[in-house]
């Protein structure tokens, strides 16, 4: 048996090929035959929406447009779990992957989230001009 048919052997063996095209016959012949299997069961992205329609990371307030931003600016998984302790490590390895694998889809709510917030702003300006805010209120400490 070469390196190649061992290693599709071992694979085969794990159930993670179904329906591979191996020399090995079945897994009863393997010499790995008798291994427990690994079932590797979908897990749950550990996101959720809350109320307002933001998108939160392993029940933290984190949400996963700060995630994804100190992703996209080389942080790796090890440091964003340490700038946000309240997430996992395994939470942020999590979303980063779901990220990975649907990155139009992140992009896309990015994107309408930073739309809501333009507009948030804008409408807080006309209700409240932003102009001569200091000046107001150091005449309130006088």
């Amino acid at each position: 048996m070469s390196i190649c048919d061992e290693g599709v052997g071992i694979k085969h063996s794990l159930g993670i090929f179904a329906g591979s095209r191996s020399t090995v016959d079945s897994p009863r012949k393997s010499p790995y035959a008798g291994l427990m299997q690994l079932h590797a069961p979908p897990e749950r992205v550990p996101i959720e929406t809350d109320a307002d329609g933001v998108i939160r990371v392993g029940g933290t307030r984190v949400t996963l447009d700060t995630l994804v931003a100190a992703f996209d600016a080389g942080a790796t998984a090890e440091e964003i779990a340490q700038q946000y302790d309240s997430v996992t490590l395994a939470d942020v390895y999590s979303v980063i992957g779901y990220y990975l694998r649907h990155q139009s889809d992140v992009r896309a709510y990015l994107a309408e989230r930073q739309k809501q917030a333009a507009q948030s702003r804008e409408e807080d300006e006309r209700r409240f001009d932003p102009k001569g805010v200091r000046e107001r209120l150091l005449a309130r400490r006088r």
